[in-house]
């Protein structure tokens, strides 16, 4: 699999402080409204967290990660869940839906996404989800770089995440074959649970790793970087607000 590297998941840290991300997404779990009956592919489909909710609506799901960490925690919920890149998906024409939420952005080859959901949905199936759009956790970002910059680490040119913006969403889906296709950008300033510093050792362990930051230094410059953030991103009350710009999207396949 040609995995996003700096995608790197543990299952109990993740669970521990990124339980919000699942917990955010009832607003296009909704906008799925899976149906009982419906075959469902859920793409990231990550601990399985929404993955057993579409399930509960009666659906037939089946969940897709690239991680086996996570893969492993969503079939201790008993889900079909599998290990597979999103950019490589070989499924045939057997889903009247597809949604993802949350993952799109650490899948960078978008082209080869788009047209493995294409293939994957019947004629008029609909693919529904929300993923990182364009302006999304800027401030986190530029205070992680500046700190890793400030020890001298190279940094990539580019971010390793796909933060687009609608128009420049919509034309990847649309080259793909989609029709019908909306794409909002929603900010959505979002409380951290274990702050800035957690949130880094989580969602940018991977990134820390492929810049050749050794593990036992990461929890410092995770701390540092909080520092940073502190002006931006602290509040009066001692919660700390991450500066989420949420893109969430509906398509569909031409019947």
């Amino acid at each position: 699999m040609s995995v996003n590297p700096t995608s790197r998941w543990e299952a109990r840290d993740y669970a521990a402080n990124a339980a919000f991300v699942p917990a955010l997404g009832a607003p296009v779990l909704a906008l799925l409204d899976p149906q009982p009956g419906e075959h469902i592919l859920d793409l990231g489909c990550g601990d399985g967290v929404l993955t057993e909710k579409i399930a509960d609506a009666g659906a037939e799901v089946i969940g897709v990660d690239a991680s086996e960490a996570m893969v492993t925690a969503a079939r201790a919920r008993g889900l079909d869940a599998r290990v597979a890149d999103g950019q490589a998906l070989d499924f045939g024409p057997e889903f009247d839906a597809a949604f993802s939420n949350a993952a799109l952005h650490w899948m960078l080859d978008g082209d080869a996404v788009a047209a493995g959901v294409f293939r994957a949905l019947k004629p008029g199936g609909r693919f529904v989800g929300e993923m990182g759009g364009d302006g999304n956790v800027a401030r986190l970002r530029e205070a992680l770089y500046a700190e890793l910059a400030a020890r001298g680490y190279a940094l990539p040119a580019d971010d390793p995440q796909w933060y687009p913006t609608p128009d420049a969403f919509a034309a990847v889906y649309a080259k793909a074959g989609f029709v019908a296709i909306e794409a909002d950008l929603i900010p959505r300033p979002t409380p951290l649970p274990a702050g800035a510093a957690g949130w880094i050792r989580t969602f940018r362990g991977g990134f820390m790793t492929t810049v050749g930051v050794p593990e036992a230094e990461q929890a410092e410059v995770a701390i540092a970087t909080q520092e940073r953030l502190k002006p931006q991103l602290l509040q009066p009350d001692g919660t700390w607000i991450a500066d989420y710009v949420r893109l969430r999207f509906s398509m569909r396949k031409p019947s």
